[in-house]
């Protein structure tokens, strides 16, 4: 997570910055520098990666260069196969339609008329098969190159079936492998086009097949997420049982370690249909609500090792490079990533399409294809001009002033900033300033938001390890909004209409007073608080803290206990003085309402008893007098009265009240309770005959 850091966090850059902060940095604003400091992969993979990698030891290096290449009359990417001439299929959602791209032009040449291509297998002589759904047909694709669109031909339509997920060709026995839904079956077909089920699993749909070099098959289900091993028809055995709910794809290495990318969504899974308006989209989890995704090798002794995992999107697309490692393509923000043995991860592309519907990374043709819209991208090489990494924009909280730009490479990058107002960048941003080639204050206008770009031009292998930028905020002034001030133990009315509940417990008396207060602090400076009181309509005011004593907390207990009661103000001063220069410092105060100090109990004015008519008026110096009560002494069964106006409102109320409800017949000592405000109670015994 990117996170302001102080400067002396930063051990690696603590010299650079501390002396740029007395260089760059204006004398005034020596106090309350901090930086952005970007080390890790996901504070250097928030913004625009062209031509870039990113790993998870927060390194920066040149990455994939990308060609683009838009795929006609498509908006999504479910398959992809390469030909013998280096030309490449991509199936779409799109009327099943399957484009040929070569030499940097697609056009389409078949159309299956099904709702998605959703698997692609060079077969029999390097024909191409393509699978669909959801009437479970395979089709055989013309390949040439220069052919017209034409309707695929009917290979085979597959029994049960209605969704192809997953095609694999075994070139030693001549067969392909289909994975299939509903019914979670295996099919294998000859060139011919007779399809018989190989394995019957009990899962809803098999979703990925592989075949190894030995004729061994495996399948990842949907489901359960189970990847299986099949030695032979109906022979299977699980090789792994995955925490999640498919196995969306498979790649077997040369060494026979296979390579298997499962997935956790946040809705079941639900293949689409022809009802459904508007194109099928390429996985189950919607696109506003990506899954997680684990990468899981299984070594050819069965020792399964989790890989590389992300919280915040799920795989779609697996490959497994020249030199064995593999690539996931995700199904949010349209990237790749790789992981080495030592499980450091690095995200070597970023589209700027949603998903990465088909990946292959070995061979002469390396390619990326995405989704939404549909795009081919060519891997051109590594590095380049265009090799550029771009932060995110990064929030000050406040306008800024910016210092020295430090990093720490291997090799020579160029680095330059930028500023704006606005959390998007946008037009009215500045503009970049110039490239630093060592680290310097840019040329950068003050801002809210700031963003870092450096450039890999001079040399392909450079390498950025880290970046901070140093900056200050203006001082913004910290408001006091509001001041409460509650005597211990009581609390503010708890309804949200700020009503307070009818009857309930009596007030606890308390010589100490609770205060307080909210502030605003916009820059986030540490503050000092100072607490004064004064009784109302007298201008003197004067300190509750203690001699000496300083308060940085929203809250104080105020002791009223030697004060004259009466009604008091009180008055909350917040400053930045801890935290600024003087000539930086300011000051807000604001003054609370009306603060009842009464540390004194009501008396009785008058009490009778007649019979059982109870007559009195309870009396306060500074009132209002709010609960009167009445028990037989000697038990705790206390009944209230009201006063004879109805309401408690007054420093005196009388009362007139027939307590025979609650002093029963016979000789009694009958209790009579008043509180005032402040929860000082008084207590009188009157005798019943």
């Amino acid at each position: 997570m990117l996170r302001p850091s102080t400067l002396a966090a930063r051990t690696a850059l603590g010299a650079l910055l501390a002396l740029a902060t007395s260089v760059a940095v204006p004398p005034a604003h020596a106090v309350g520098t901090r930086s952005f400091t970007l080390d890790t992969l996901d504070e250097l993979k928030g913004g625009d990666l062209t031509g870039v990698s990113v790993d998870s030891n927060g390194n920066v290096r040149a990455g994939l260069m990308l060609g683009s290449t838009p795929i006609p009359d498509a908006t999504s990417v479910w398959s992809a196969a390469v030909l013998a001439d280096g030309a490449v299929l991509i199936g779409t959602g799109n009327d099943g339609k399957i484009a040929r791209v070569a030499n940097g032009q697609a056009t389409v040449v078949a159309t299956t008329g099904e709702l998605a291509v959703s698997a692609l297998a060079v077969a029999w002589n390097g024909e191409a098969i393509a699978g669909t759904f959801p009437d479970g047909k395979l089709f055989r694709v013309p390949t040439a190159a220069g052919a017209k669109e034409a309707a695929a031909t009917l290979l085979a339509s597959l029994p049960g079936a209605e969704d192809v997920w997953g095609l694999a060709y075994d070139a030693k026995a001549k067969v392909l492998y289909a994975a299939t839904g509903p019914e979670g079956k295996l099919f294998r077909v000859d060139a011919s086009g007779k399809a018989d089920v190989y394995f019957d699993s009990d899962e809803p749909h098999l979703v990925s097949v592989a075949v190894a070099d030995d004729g061994t098959v495996y399948a990842g289900s949907n489901g359960k997420a189970l990847l299986y091993k099949l030695t032979g028809p109906g022979k299977a055995s699980v090789v792994h049982d995955f925490d999640g709910d498919d196995v969306k794809a498979i790649a077997i290495g040369k060494d026979g370690a296979i390579y298997a990318i499962a997935n956790k969504y946040n809705e079941a899974f639900a293949a689409p249909k022809r009802n459904k308006a508007g194109p099928p989209t390429p996985q189950p989890a919607k696109a506003g609500r990506p899954g997680k995704g684990i990468l899981t090798r299984v070594s050819k002794d069965g020792l399964a090792e989790k890989l590389f995992e992300d919280d915040e999107t799920h795989f779609v697309s697996l490959a497994l490079g020249d030199d064995g490692a593999p690539y996931v393509g995700t199904g949010a923000e349209g990237r790749v990533y790789t992981v080495d043995d030592n499980h450091v991860s690095r995200l070597v592309a970023d589209t700027e399409e949603r998903q990465v519907g088909a990946i292959v990374m070995a061979g002469k043709r390396r390619f990326l294809a995405s989704t939404d819209p549909a795009v081919f991208h060519e891997v051109k090489g590594l590095g380049g001009a265009d090799a550029i990494w771009t932060s995110k924009a990064l929030d000050a909280g406040l306008r800024a002033t910016f210092g020295r730009l430090a990093w720490r490479s291997d090799g020579p990058i160029e680095l330059a900033t930028r500023s704006g107002n606005t959390a998007v960048p946008d037009a009215t941003w500045n503009p970049w300033s110039p490239y630093l080639a060592a680290p310097a204050a840019p040329k950068t206008a003050p801002g809210r938001y700031t963003q870092i770009r450096a450039r890999f031009a001079r040399d392909p292998k450079a390498i950025l390890h880290d970046v901070s930028l140093a900056f200050v905020t203006d001082n913004a002034r910290a408001v006091v909004t509001s001041i409460d001030a509650v005597p211990k133990g009581q609390s503010k009315p708890g309804l949200k209409t700020g009503i307070a509940a009818s009857g309930g417990d009596a007030p606890k008396p308390s010589t100490a007073t609770k205060v307080s207060f909210k502030v605003e602090n916009p820059d986030q400076d540490e503050l000092r608080y100072r607490v004064s009181y004064r009784l109302d309509g007298d201008p003197t005011w004067h300190s509750a803290l203690k001699a000496g004593e300083k308060l940085s907390k929203t809250e104080f207990e105020w002791e009223t206990a030697l004060l004259p009661e009466g009604m008091y103000r009180l008055q909350v001063e917040a400053t930045d003085e801890t935290s600024n220069p003087p000539d930086r410092v300011t000051r807000h105060s604001l003054e609370s309402g009306i603060v009842l100090v009464d540390n004194t109990p009501p008396v009785f004015k008058a009490l009778a008893l007649q019979g059982r008519q109870l007559r009195g008026e309870v009396v306060d110096g500074l009132g209002p007098i709010v609960r009167i009560e009445v028990a037989v002494a000697g038990t705790d069964e206390w009944r209230p009265l009201f006063p004879k106006d109805g309401v408690f409102d007054e420093p005196a109320e009388a009362f007139d009240a027939n307590v025979a409800s609650v002093v029963p017949p016979g000789s009694h000592l009958v209790a009579v309770r008043a509180y005032d405000s402040a929860g000082n109670a008084v207590t009188r015994n009157v005798e019943a005959k």
